[in-house]
């Protein structure tokens, strides 16, 4: 039964990070009249989604008793200062991550983005070893030789110009530093944030509630600094239609299991 939930949950995240991957790329890519909807906001719009997403769970969990869930709001985030103050950190980084994958699908081809962005299983193992004090057996550094492999042949320059003809070189560039940052931000703030799960019994909600929190106000310093200018202009939904409205959807799914994808990193090594 456990096998058949963890192959089950591996094809769920297989499935959410792929449409994620070519719904954002497509709505970023996609030639329409009018403004394009603001990536910064996006991220902000998803985040809030995922507050709303994880105090329904909390609802759920106490029975639909508004006078449960209330107390349990006060007495694990209003009562617990500094441990609220310690999902600030990663939550800064989630931010930055949504925001440069946004950037980087915007930059970058779909098949070469998601296989790029698989080194993030190398950095999060690297982190895990260096911060957690985990042991990775032989095959499993094989498998990440292997991986760095994979990637180093899709950025191999090849004989055929079609993808030089959409992108320019510097384009390309933008794109994969903005992926390789994602990776290496993604590794840190997974294990920083699996590194706190295990030194309090606060729930997995309650700690989405948290991220989401500060990803909110640190997302709207980003829309305010960057595209405040625009925002003031066109509104703060400039460009949304029923495409963009999908793609924050799946942004928030990915966010709000983002915290635990690190469980599927034992599952491949």
């Amino acid at each position: 039964m456990s096998a058949n939930l963890k192959y089950l949950s591996l094809g769920i995240l297989v499935f959410q990070t792929t449409s994620l991957v070519l719904t954002m790329r497509y709505s970023r890519t996609l030639k329409e009249e009018g403004p394009r909807y603001l990536s910064s906001t996006a991220v902000v719009v998803a985040e809030l989604l995922k507050i709303m997403a994880c105090i329904l769970l909390v609802y759920k969990d106490s029975k639909c008793s508004l006078r449960a869930l209330n107390r349990i709001l006060h007495d694990e985030i209003l009562n617990k200062p500094m441990e609220t103050l310690k999902l600030a950190i990663p939550s800064g980084i989630y931010t930055l991550q949504n925001n440069l994958l946004y950037v980087a699908l915007s930059n970058l081809d779909a098949a070469t983005y998601q296989v790029t962005y698989q080194l993030k299983i190398l950095t999060t193992a690297l982190f895990s070893v260096s911060m957690l004090g985990k042991k990775l057996g032989l095959y499993q550094w094989l498998s990440l030789v292997i991986l760095m492999t994979g990637v180093a042949f899709v950025q191999w320059p090849s004989d055929s110009q079609e993808l030089e003809k959409e992108l320019s070189a510097g384009s390309q560039f933008v794109g994969l530093m903005a992926v390789l940052t994602a990776c290496f931000s993604s590794g840190f703030a997974g294990v920083y944030f699996e590194k706190i799960l295990k030194e309090t019994k606060q729930s997995v909600w309650i700690r989405n509630i948290q991220l989401g929190f500060f990803g909110s106000i640190f997302g709207l310093m980003g829309v305010y600094i960057y595209d405040g200018e625009l925002v003031s202009k066109n509104g703060f939904f400039q460009g949304y239609n029923r495409l963009t409205w999908i793609v924050v959807v799946l942004q928030c799914l990915f966010s709000w299991s983002h915290p635990c994808n690190n469980s599927y990193f034992p599952i491949w090594l």
